[in-house]
This record gives structure tokens, C-alpha cells and sequence, in this order.
């Protein structure tokens, strides 16, 4: 990671910078509408008790960003960021057809990340995943200033696709 070694401040996007509210209709329906839901993601509202803590984070440590969205959203992803005047730093995506749940794909990535480096904080909205990453050694803080969403929280465990 370019050399840094100051301590790794970890963000979720969605719910926890990036208010999805407007596009969880698409996860409403029957089937997903999983490329509506995708496409829309642009023009997510910044969350603004994520965005001033992860700008706060960013004064001691590298952000990193760390998303169920399938890496096929990078670009969009990396303009929102850019955007809203939040911190460069690696994003990282799910894989092309990784389904598991998003509690095993980011604490899995969380483990690689602090192999090497102290990870100070990570920040979700998914009690799921905030809770397995408690439970392996990682700080967490719980990003509940977005309304929950019953079917986001559905597609990030259960199916695997954000």
C-alpha cells in the first residue's frame, strides 16, 4: 500500500457514506433488479456523519474502503469518491461471482489488511459484519446513521451481492 504506515481506517460504502435509500426498490421487487440497483448508485446522497468521520480518520490514518459492490462498479464507485472530496485510498470490491456473505468476504480482507498493519477502525453499518469482525480482534465502529434496510441487509448475507 504505497509505502504508508500509519494505522488503516476501514469504510463500508453503502449505508455507512453513501445513503442507498433511493435506490432500495430495486431490492424490493421480485426478482432484484440487481443493475437498477447498481446504476443508481451514482447518485447516492453523502451520508454526512460518515463522510466527516472519515475525513476525521484520515488526519492519523490511510482510508481504505472496503464494499460488497461487485468490482464491475469500480469506476462509478471511484467518481462518487472523488465527488464528495473523500480521501484517495485502495478500494476493495467483491470478486466477479463471489457470493458469500459479506461478514466472511470483509473480515477475510480485514485479516489480509492487518497482517502487516494496524487496523485502527472499521466502520459498517452491517451488524452482521460488524459483529464477526468484533469477534475477530478488529475495532469497530457501527454506522447507524442510515435508516436500515431489511433488503439490503437480505442481499448482503444471504445472497451475497453487495
Amino acid at each position: 500500500m504505497t509505502g504508508d504506515s500509519r494505522p488503516l481506517a476501514v469504510f463500508d460504502l453503502d449505508n455507512t457514506l453513501a445513503g442507498t435509500a433511493h435506490r432500495q426498490h430495486h431490492l424490493e421487487r421480485r426478482p432484484k433488479d440487481w443493475d437498477g440497483f447498481f446504476a443508481a448508485a451514482p447518485d447516492d446522497p453523502p451520508l454526512a456523519e460518515g463522510v466527516a468521520l472519515c475525513r476525521s480518520a484520515a488526519e492519523e490514518c490511510q482510508v481504505v474502503y472496503l464494499t460488497g459492490r461487485p468490482e464491475r462498479c469500480r469506476r462509478d464507485t471511484l467518481d462518487w469518491l472523488a465527488a464528495q472530496g473523500l480521501p484517495e485510498g485502495p478500494v476493495h470490491m467483491r470478486r466477479h461471482r463471489d457470493f458469500r456473505p459479506a461478514r466472511i468476504t470483509k473480515v477475510e480482507i480485514l485479516r489480509r489488511l492487518g497482517a502487516d498493519r494496524e487496523v485502527r477502525m472499521l466502520v459498517d453499518d452491517d451488524a452482521l459484519v460488524c459483529d464477526a469482525a468484533e469477534a475477530a480482534g478488529f475495532p469497530v465502529v457501527r454506522a447507524g446513521w442510515a435508516t436500515p434496510s431489511e433488503a439490503l441487509r437480505e442481499a448482503q448475507e444471504r445472497e451475497g451481492r453487495t
